[in-house]
């Protein structure tokens, strides 16, 4: 059965990435990022690498998975916060498992948040590529930036 939670904050995300979709704006945009599926606690991107993001050995720049899997646990912090909450990513954790070509086939990373506090998160997330193979893992801190009171 699927789960029909929802929470301000995954309504936030789920306009701001369809925001930046239609203007070319943010991380996502620029590196052709796309959300595939988003729901409380859990967020999976998708991308295509692309020779762009090649290091001088021919496969994926680090950074660029890095970044993937950041974008992809945060925004899982993201989809449970409160309306008017924030954050911040305050500490990131990256296990490269294997190289991937920059003509590897679409990669897809999920992550999803294992701890929600009112000042701190944590989560995890995985990169597969095509085959289902895991290419990198991580997890993250979060800072939680309580709403604003008295507005």
């Amino acid at each position: 059965m699927r789960d029909e939670r929802t929470t301000p904050g995954l309504e936030q995300l789920r306009a701001a990435i369809a925001a930046g979709a239609d203007g070319g704006a943010g991380i996502g945009a620029l590196l052709g990022m796309t959300a595939e599926s988003l729901e409380v606690g859990r967020a999976v991107f998708g991308l295509e690498p692309s020779p762009r993001f090649g290091n001088p050995l021919g496969t994926v720049h680090g950074g660029v998975l890095s970044t993937l899997l950041d974008s992809a646990m945060s925004c899982a912090v993201h989809t449970s916060l409160p309306e008017g909450a924030g954050y911040t990513t305050l500490e990131l954790k990256v296990n490269f498992v294997r190289a991937v070509p920059i003509q590897g086939g679409r990669l897809r990373c999920e992550g999803t948040t294992v701890h929600m506090g009112r000042r701190v998160a944590t989560c995890e997330g995985r990169i597969t590529d095509q085959d289902g193979r895991l290419v990198a893992h991580g997890t993250a801190t979060c800072m939680v930036f309580a709403p604003p009171t008295g507005q």
